[in-house]
């Protein structure tokens, strides 16, 4: 079943998908045309809607960008690398190892989805070194476990509304994670996921003679040299004291912000907590620098691609397009369905928009107004486009470029995998939306 359902989707991926940032032009194009067709804008207006809120995102896209840098480097630091290493070690067969590291990943990506990314792909290894198992459902499984992300701590769109000051607060105020991230419809299908997930994966695993395995000697990291002080530069780049004079006192920042002012988290406080965490964990400002190195260049795509988010947003918006949207959402959904149709719609625009950052502002002016209109929950509402970003990123391969480049895999050889995982979690997600 496995081999009939994924080949015709890994070919049709590998000869039409493209680079995300050729999808965020298409989109634009697509927006503008509709706003001058639908709402009968000249394409001066349009133009002008989208060049003046081309920069509207700034503080937003810089957010984004430190949840990603400050996930892996914290994922990265040695005594998260040590813990993997143990981990691994409980491991005594192929299926335990899957099982384990979807388990690890569901765990790390609702916690942080640039820490979870990057753990699972660093603990696929380290168990691939360890465990003789079919290596691209290690790596499948241990991407399977982001599905969970945007349910969790660092969810994008939750932890933007729970911002004071985003950009939506003048139509919905601020929302707490007490009603989204920590609802009970939203934690009954995380745990449903943490069941279910790695239960597929296992059951997926191919027999010994169809499996693909890796020499574990290419996975080994190349040992750093010994670190030689022959200035004083060097000094302070690799001193301890001075990271814990900066990296203690933000711990004790944020132990004061939760216990004594009973401060909530928003995404400045998940950027501080792991930004800290990272500076305290690597020891020393050279081992968090060279860790920032790595970790920036998955996040290349952030810094070009959401400025034209924030562009889209101004078309829709100001062109008229979102209402019309809207107004055809409400023709057809309920008060029951809207949680479902924002859950698929957000899957959908997922595959363009592949960021959940800049997919709740490309569809917040458009989801809002209809919950508003047919009296639906908005906590809700937003959750369920946080889902429906997070489920199809299971086809989507824009977040798996991390993974699969610590992997040293390409996304033809995890996609079939991930596409049975598609359909299971798909039904989990939609049920856990309409009817928990």
């Amino acid at each position: 079943m496995l081999k009939t359902l994924s080949r015709p989707a890994v070919k049709l991926v590998e000869r039409y998908l493209p680079d995300p940032y050729i999808f965020v032009l298409l989109l634009t194009v697509i927006a503008a045309a509709a706003a001058i067709a639908v709402e009968r804008q000249t394409p001066l207006a349009v133009m002008r809607f989208w060049g003046d809120g081309f920069w509207n995102l700034l503080t937003f896209s810089m957010q984004m960008l430190l949840i990603l840098v400050t996930g892996y480097m914290l994922a990265s630091s040695p005594p998260v690398k040590r813990l993997l290493q143990r981990l691994a070690g409980l491991a005594k067969n192929a299926g335990a190892a899957i099982v384990l590291v979807t388990l690890v990943s569901l765990a790390a990506s609702w916690i942080n989805w640039g820490f979870g990314l990057v753990v699972g792909a660093l603990f696929a290894k380290e168990l691939a070194r360890q465990v003789r198992v079919d290596y691209r459902l290690l790596v499948a499984s241990a991407y399977s476990g982001f599905i969970v992300w945007h349910g969790g701590l660092a969810g994008s769109v939750p932890l933007t509304i729970a911002t004071d000051g985003h950009f939506s607060v003048e139509q919905i105020g601020v929302i707490g994670t007490g009603e989204t991230i920590f609802s009970l419809f939203n934690l009954g299908i995380v745990i449903c996921l943490f069941i279910a997930v790695p239960l597929v994966n296992r059951l997926m695993l191919p027999d010994e003679q169809e499996s693909v395995y890796v020499d574990p000697a290419l996975l080994e990291e190349s040992k750093k040299d010994r670190v030689r002080i022959q200035r004083p530069a060097d000094r302070l780049e690799n001193s301890v004291t001075l990271a814990w004079l900066v990296g203690i006192p933000g711990l004790l920042f944020l132990a004061d912000h939760f216990l004594l002012r009973n401060g909530g988290l928003n995404l400045n406080v998940v950027n501080f907590l792991f930004l800290f965490l990272a500076i305290v964990l690597h020891r020393t400002p050279r081992s968090l620098l060279e860790s920032l190195q790595e970790a920036i260049k998955g996040g290349a795509g952030i810094v070009i691609q959401f400025p034209f988010y924030a562009g889209i947003m101004a078309i829709m918006v100001q062109s008229g397009l979102a209402e019309t949207l809207s107004g055809a959402l409400i023709s057809f959904a309920s008060e029951t369905t809207l949680p479902f149709w924002s859950f698929i719609s957000a899957g959908i625009v997922n595959i363009f928009v592949p960021s959940g950052g800049g997919q709740w502002a490309v569809q917040a002016p458009v989801m809002l107004p209809a919950a508003e209109a047919l009296g639906v929950d908005v906590p809700r509402i937003a959750m369920a486009v946080a889902w429906g970003d997070a489920w199809t990123n299971l086809l989507q391969p824009f977040w798996a470029l991390p993974v699969l480049g610590i992997a040293g895999l390409k996304a033809k050889d995890i996609m079939g995998f991930c596409l049975i995982q598609l359909f299971v979690t798909g039904a989990i997600i939609a049920a856990g939306l309409t009817w928990f």
